[in-house]
Formats: C-alpha cells, structure tokens, sequence
C-alpha cells in the first residue's frame, strides 16, 4: 500500500472520504467561473472587456441549474452529461449575451471519459462535440463562423482528451501498484515456500543421521552388555563401536546445529557430503554392529560422476534402508545393497531376507499412530525432489525390498 506525502495530503484524503462535498465545492467553483465570464464580452472595441454586458435571468437560471446538477457528476456520470448538455444547447439557441453554461457540459464531459472505457468514450465526445457545435452555428443568435462556436468544438474535444489521458494514466498506475503487489505476496509465498522446504530438509537429515547413529548405539550396547561377563574383549570392541557412532552422531549433529546458528549467509561446509565414495565406510559400521551386508555398484568404468544430489540422495537411502534392515529384520537377517546406472537413472535397491512377519513390519507407515516412522517417507522426499520414485514393500517368500530410481538429468 502507498502513503502519500506533502503538504497536500491530509486534503487529497479528505477529498477521497468525502466525494460529494468534493463535488458540491467544484460546482460552487464552476457556478462563479460562469457567472464572472458571462459579465466579459470578448468583442469589445479594445479586445475583451468586463463589465460591459450583463446575462439574462433565464442564463442565470441555467447555469445555477448546471451547477447544481454538476454535485452528482460522479454518481449519475451519463445522466448528469445529458442535462448539463441540454441546458447548454437551451443557452446555446436563446441567450443573448450568450453565457458559458456550456463549461458545465465540458466538466460533465471530462467526468465521463475519465470514468469509461476509450470506445464509449469517443463516441460520445464526438456526438456530443458534432451535436452542441452544430445546434450553435445552425440555430445560434451568433453568425455559424463566430469564435465562440469553434471554442465549443474545442472545449469538448480537449475535455475529452484529458479525461482519456486521465483514466489511462490511473489504469497504469493501478497496474503497477497491483504487479508491486502480486510481487510482494509472491516473495513472500516464496519466502515461506523455502523456509517450509529447508525445514523438511533439515528434518529428514536430522532423521537419517540420529536413527542411523542411535541404532548402532543401541545394538551395540545390547552386544556389551550381554559378553561383558563371559567376554570382556569383545564387549571393550562393541564399546569401541558404540564410542565411534557416538562421535560421528555428535559431530554431524553439531555441523546442522552450527548451520542453523549463523545469523547471515551460511559458509560453505569444508568436509565433502556424504556420497557413495563414502558407501564402503557406512557399511562396515553395519557389519560391525552384526548385520551382513552385500554390496555391488555397477555406474560405467567411463560413466560421468553421478550428479552431487543424486549421490547424496542414493547414500541416505541405502543408510535409511540398512537401519530399518537392522531393526526390524531380525537379528539373523542379511542385507543386499546395489546400486546400478540404467540408461539416464540410477537405480538403488536394498533387500533383506527377514521373515515374512519381520519384513511386512519394516517400518509403519507415516501416520499409522504414535509408533509410525518416518524414514519411508523420507525416501520417498528424496526420491520426488529428484523427480524420481521410491518403492518399498515385502517381498514374497519373506524380508523386504527399497527400491529407488533417480534421474540423472
């Protein structure tokens, strides 16, 4: 929304709130232009002289009567035209002196081209310029080439034009300030729509990292505290473990932490994001936490690299996958992980040989009460931010199988 500023806007708002009277002072206005040019004569000996004539009382009459109907110019546009063009053609015939009742048509006039759209507009300037120059030359007191019956030609055609200029000029500036607008709602939908998008990614991260970490924790954990009598060694390993998920949970839980924390631009991270370079690592903390994992990567020996979004994508699904694999399989379930280009996509698949009972259990679906996970879910945002598809569901004969294509273009 515009404020406007200067001396004059306390008046420009007045005359927005209260049209009428706004109206009512500009025909009081145009009531004494027309009964001070009605005492000029402009053929005196010396050129234009005042004082010299006087107007009748039915030219008196008329224009205080185009006045009055000049308070309702705004509200009855067409009807206040054509009285105010009647009185003027009434002077126009029988007034001698002629009076400028005709200032009131021209005024009428104005209104209306500035109020209406530029065909009606011209139409009715040209009958009322044709209709009101014509009855003055032709039934006229004064001779058909008097000046004054040219200056009603010109009157009306300059009302006319000014208020064409006038209703364009306001059509443009609404336009603008309704594209200004458009704009500041669609910056700030945009604003929102990447807040609300940085938030689901930040919370799918957030997801992928603390369920893989704590999954290991706590499988781990269980390992410890079940040999740490019988045998010590192996729980100090399964400790070892348990120390090495915890450290990488806390250090990338404190990488998104400090993301978050800058207050301007955030700087570019200087460790490289997680990727299939990094696949051999994320599956050796499965192996270490007791779940045997296969792993076959099939991309082309002279393939280009995968794209960073896709490689990112395709490690968090495969870590997503192999944690449900590793807490709802069972704990004598094998894992097989590959990941193979197919013309323009990649394909991710991640299977489990788990009973039937464990694999239709792999995770409840989102939603499904206070249990439902939501790493399916992310998946399936990671997949569809790609424009890819992500499939997951029980396999027949038992386990379960995550099935992710991601295009790379």
């Amino acid at each position: 929304m515009t404020t406007e500023l200067g001396p004059f806007a306390p008046t420009r708002h007045w005359m927005r709130v209260h049209p009428l009277a706004t109206d009512a002072v500009l025909a009081f206005g145009a009531l004494v232009s027309m009964v001070v040019g009605s005492f000029a004569d402009p053929h005196g000996p010396h050129g234009p002289a005042f004082g010299t004539r006087t107007p009748e009382p039915l030219s008196l009459l008329l224009m205080v009567l185009a006045a009055a109907a000049l308070v309702f110019r705004r509200r009855h546009v067409r009807a206040v035209l054509a009285a105010t063009v009647a009185l003027s053609l009434l002077e126009l015939t029988t007034g001698e002196p002629r009076a400028p009742v005709a200032m009131a048509a021209v005024i009428s006039l104005y209104t209306l081209a500035s109020r209406t759209d530029r065909p009606t507009t011209w139409r009715i300037a040209l009958l009322t310029m044709a209709g009101m120059t014509g009855i003055a030359m032709l039934a006229g007191p004064l001779p058909w080439y008097a000046q004054e019956n040219i200056g009603i030609f010109a009157w009306t055609g300059m009302a006319a034009a000014a208020g064409d200029a006038v209703r364009s000029r306001r059509a443009f500036v609404d336009a603008i300030r309704e594209r200004a607008e458009r704009a500041e709602r669609t910056r700030e939908e945009e604003a929102r729509r990447r807040v609300a998008e940085e938030r689901l990614r930040i919370a799918r991260d957030l997801h992928d990292v603390v369920a893989h970490h704590i999954a290991l924790v706590n499988v781990q954990a269980g390992v410890a505290a079940h040999v740490m009598d019988r045998r010590p060694d192996q729980a100090k390993e399964a400790l070892a473990h348990v120390r090495d998920a915890s450290r990488s949970a806390l250090n990338e839980l404190r990488a998104t932490v400090g993301l978050l924390r800058q207050s301007g631009d955030p700087e570019a991270p200087t460790e490289p994001a997680p990727g299939l370079a990094r696949l051999d690592e994320l599956v050796d903390t499965f192996r270490n936490a007791g779940l045997p994992v296969k792993v076959m990567v099939e991309l082309g020996r002279d393939a280009d690299p995968l794209p960073a979004a896709v490689d990112l994508a395709a490690y968090r699904v495969i870590q997503e996958a192999l944690t449900n694999v590793r807490k709802h399989a069972g704990p004598q379930a094998c894992a097989e992980v590959s990941v193979v280009r197919v013309g323009d996509s990649a394909e991710v698949t991640v299977l489990d040989d788990g009973g039937a009972d464990a694999g239709a259990a792999a995770e409840p679906a989102p939603g499904d009460g206070p249990g439902g996970g939501h790493g399916l879910l992310g998946m399936r945002e990671r997949a569809g931010a790609l424009g890819g598809s992500c499939s997951a569901g029980p396999r027949f004969g038992g386990g379960y199988r995550v099935h992710v294509t991601l295009p790379l273009t």
